[in-house]
């Protein structure tokens, strides 16, 4: 990697080893690295570029293992459809191959899964969806096997519980909120998956979820968008634990979402091709942007723990990147720098 200033920012470009890799321009004090790319996995006959099959979700466990989904069609026909596997990553990234690609994935194939939160740092949430029946499922993923959590197949003459399961995430209380994007709605169960409230909170088009360090839920949604690569306007909003909901902001159409160190929320904008981070006053603020067809699809946090900070990844920021406009593969990028001390900064 080499490091170009211009003025107050830093532009971060990687060279050789991965020449179709994103490109960032971010503060000072910040660098980046490719992280998980791939190879084979692009069948264009025009066009050969290098990355994993496209993934529109990320997740990590408390050992630092990132956890991937192959994208399934969830809004339209023009992603691949049925059973995808998951990717598990050990820290310090990959380089996945098409003719060995079994050897990273994890747990059995599921339809048109995606991560999303680990509870307790070892239980991984995914999501499934059938487009055909409209029939969605929460499954728990842990040592490799699945368990139904909540939705599924519906007994005779019962709607499902799930149509089109979204983003999850989870409290202190081991509570489990799941966007039901179809429904608008999102759903809370308890620490075993049990129903608490089928519409906790009713939201249009909700699709990212997180939960910050006072109980608070955060919410992205599409809004009229008909799928989260169409034009908006999106929008953020923010839960309190008493279920008291806020729009915080609209407008940008969140692509990916999470909460950084300080508690701040970093949002993936796909369509402005930046990643920004909301102030105090629930306004976005710079602070990554792309170039040259180059976009941000989704992204997460390393958590804090002593196996990460061993790995040297805690706190880091991962993005998966869809690189000159060939959204049929992307890579993961890993950011490193001082957000704790942007965060303090913000608050001056």
């Amino acid at each position: 990697m080499r490091v170009r200033r211009t003025g107050a920012l830093i532009v971060a470009v990687l060279v050789a080893a991965a020449p179709a890799a994103a490109e960032i321009t971010l503060p000072p004090g910040f660098s980046y690295r490719l992280y998980v790319t791939g190879e084979g996995f692009d069948a264009s006959t025009t066009r050969v570029a290098p990355g994993l099959p496209a993934t529109s979700t990320l997740a990590f466990d408390r050992e630092g293992v990132l956890y991937l989904a192959r994208t399934g069609r969830r809004y339209m026909a023009s992603e691949e459809d049925g059973l995808q596997p998951v990717f598990r990553i050990p820290a310090g990234g990959a380089r996945i191959r098409s003719d060995a690609e079994r050897r990273w994935t994890h747990g059995p194939p599921l339809w048109n899964p995606q991560v999303w939160g680990v509870r307790g740092g070892r239980e991984l949430f995914v999501t499934t969806f059938d487009r055909d029946r409209r029939v969605g499922a929460l499954y728990r993923l842990q040592d490799g096997r699945t368990e139904l959590v909540a939705g599924g197949t519906p007994e005779r003459g019962l709607p499902p519980l799930l149509v089109q399961p979204e983003g999850v995430a989870a409290d202190a209380a081991g509570h489990l909120y799941v966007a039901d994007r179809e429904r608008g709605a999102v759903v809370k169960l308890d620490a075993a998956g049990r129903v608490l409230d089928p519409r906790w909170v009713s939201v249009t088009r909700p699709r990212l979820l997180a939960v910050d360090g006072r109980g608070q839920l955060w919410i992205g949604a599409d809004g009229t968008a008909e799928a989260p690569w169409q034009r908006g306007p999106g929008e953020i909003w923010k839960v309190t634990a008493e279920g008291v909901a806020s729009l915080v902001l609209r407008g940008p159409m969140p692509a990916g979402m999470g909460l950084g160190p300080g508690g701040r929320l970093y949002v993936a904008d796909r369509h402005a091709a930046r990643i920004f981070v909301l102030d105090l006053d629930g306004k976005p603020v710079a602070f990554a942007g792309f170039t040259d067809g180059d976009a941000p699809r989704a992204l997460g946090f390393a958590p804090d723990t002593p196996e990460t900070r061993r790995a040297g990844l805690a706190g880091d920021l991962f993005v998966v990147t869809i690189s000159r406009g060939a959204w049929p593969v992307n890579d993961v990028l890993r950011v490193s720098g001082p957000f704790e001390e942007l965060v303090t900064g913000a608050r001056r």
